[in-house]
């Protein structure tokens, strides 16, 4: 059974954090694979009829894209200067101000930036992989594990505890030693109740090939997938192999948990990104969107419909007032916002809406004038893993490699642990990324810094949280009323999907919801 993300934060908190699945925590996996991999086909055409779209986040701005291609007249309603929602790119220049916090420019070099919103895709979410081939998005491959990266965990025992080691060395000695211990119940006789003579055989081989067992004894004694001591190279350089950590050794420093880091559907070895930022799909759909159909800065006070249509009345950054009237409203603006906002939603639909609460999520970019980790310790993109909840992780950039400068993700945290961390201010929150970098490279870390840029998402004033986070008894109960429409209104975006925190959730809510509108008007 797939873990809720409720339940997952809970977890986590329980166990003080303990990241299991790090490289999995942007956004955990809900439920399936992207369903659906193209959009309705809105046939019929719109015939004029008039959408009210809040948000120009990427289901927003799909809603749009399609409505408008099908005939509708849309208008959308934007609280931000820009599109995208929480696909943003900070680069030279970009401006975030958190509720109560210091305002912050970004001040990373030209060409340099860090996704602080969503930031890889998987293979499978094929609704958003269908308008980035559509719109001619470059993209490239994010590496989302390494095993020559390191792990780092404190909270175990023994001497790899506090220890930086390569999840390779790990990998492989894991393995190992639990492929070595099998075989040796194997010859033992201790499993001839489940095998035949040929598959014991068989079964040893593949023990043999999966744990690098040698010799008739079926030993691990190492591999030289694991490192070495002295590489090999030219003339009478053999090299010499690494020689493995004891298998208790391994067990006691709770490194092995790295292991399961990319386990979920939702988390492949290799991904995608967008080359230049994920900014660049919501600029894919602006090219695509007469501007003019979106009202930027401009803010929803309230929502009213009756059976004749519905009524937005907004404040520019001006101050001037207005009123947008249409047919009917798809709105996807956060629950965590919308709660807020005087909505004219029914009683049910105000019910259900508190079935929902928003992930506490913060990301810090920190820009260093010299890529070490890949100059000196040959690290090509992935994570680096650890116990302490307040990092989270610590991610190396997928893109310009063999660059003289770069950007790493200094730290990925959730939940308690994302409060805490964003209480401090811009500087504490850099040393605090500091500092734990500093323990995984030293003389590396803090000597290379430049400018950082962080963001706490339950702080971003029209975003009062990272995504949905629904418990299985608020799934049941409160998910299916938000997915019905109250009356002329409709609710969209990653929360009202079983791919939430990902931008497929909201693409492929968005479709469902125009669809939904499409047969209504069809019907009528």
């Amino acid at each position: 059974m797939t873990m809720t993300r409720r339940s997952f934060l809970e977890s986590l908190g329980s166990v003080g954090g303990t990241a299991l699945v790090l490289a999995g925590m942007e956004a955990f996996g809900m439920g399936t694979a992207s369903a659906q991999t193209l959009p309705p086909a809105l046939q019929g055409g719109g015939k004029g009829k008039s959408i009210v779209i809040l948000g120009a986040g990427v289901a927003g701005l799909t809603a749009a894209y399609e409505l408008t291609r099908a005939g509708y007249k849309v208008q959308v309603i934007e609280a931000r200067s820009f599109a995208g929602g929480r696909s943003q790119t900070a680069r030279k220049g970009f401006q975030l101000t958190e509720l109560g916090g210091q305002p912050q420019t970004c001040e990373f070099d030209d060409g340099l930036y860090i996704n602080h919103g969503p930031w890889r895709i998987p293979f499978h979410q094929r609704s958003t992989l269908h308008y980035i081939k559509q719109f001619g998005v470059d993209v490239e491959l994010f590496n989302n594990d390494n095993d020559n990266s390191y792990a780092y965990f404190t909270k175990g025992s023994g001497p790899l505890a506090g220890k930086r080691v390569r999840k390779r060395e790990i990998a492989a000695d894991a393995r190992g030693h639990a492929a070595e211990l099998l075989a040796k119940a194997v010859q033992s006789k201790a499993l001839d109740q489940q095998f035949t003579a040929d598959d014991k055989e068989l079964f040893l081989s593949y023990l043999d090939s999966e744990g690098y067992l040698k010799g008739a004894a079926h030993d691990y004694s190492g591999t030289d997938g694991r490192g070495w001591i002295v590489k090999p190279g030219a003339g009478l350089i053999a090299g010499e192999e690494a020689k493995p950590y004891a298998l208790t050794d391994v067990l006691h420093s709770n490194a092995w948990k790295v292991l399961s880091s990319v386990s979920e559907w939702d988390q492949q070895r290799t991904m995608f990104q967008p080359k230049g930022g994920m900014y660049m799909i919501p600029t894919g759909f602006m090219k695509h969107i007469d501007p003019k159909l979106i009202r930027f800065s401009t803010v929803v006070e309230k929502i009213r419909q009756d059976g004749g249509g519905v009524e937005v009345s907004v404040v520019d950054g001006k101050g001037q007032r207005s009123v947008v009237k249409g047919d009917y409203c798809l709105c996807t603006i956060p629950l965590s916002v919308l709660k807020s906002i005087d909505n004219g939603l029914s009683a049910a639909h105000k019910s259900a809406m508190n079935g929902v609460a928003y992930a506490p999520v913060g990301k810090i970019g920190l820009q260093m004038k010299r890529r070490f980790w890949e100059e000196d310790e040959w690290i090509y993109g992935g994570h680096v893993y650890t116990d302490d909840a307040d990092i989270g992780s610590v991610s190396l950039p997928s893109t310009g490699w063999m660059g003289r400068k770069g950007v790493l993700l200094g730290y990925y945290n959730f939940a308690a642990n994302a409060a805490k961390v964003s209480a401090l201010s811009l500087q504490d929150r850099t040393r605090h990324a500091l500092a734990f970098g500093q323990k995984v490279f030293p003389g590396q870390y803090a000597e290379n810094f430049e400018t950082a840029f962080s963001v706490a998402w339950h702080r971003v004033q029209y975003n009062l949280g990272g995504w949905g986070v629904w418990s299985e008894e608020a799934r049941a109960r409160d998910y299916p009323v938000l997915l019905q429409p109250d009356n002329r209104i409709y609710l969209a975006g990653e929360h009202l999907s079983h791919l939430g925190g990902w931008q497929a959730g909201g693409i492929e809510s968005a479709w469902m919801q125009i669809d939904a509108i499409h047969k209504r008007m069809s019907a009528a």
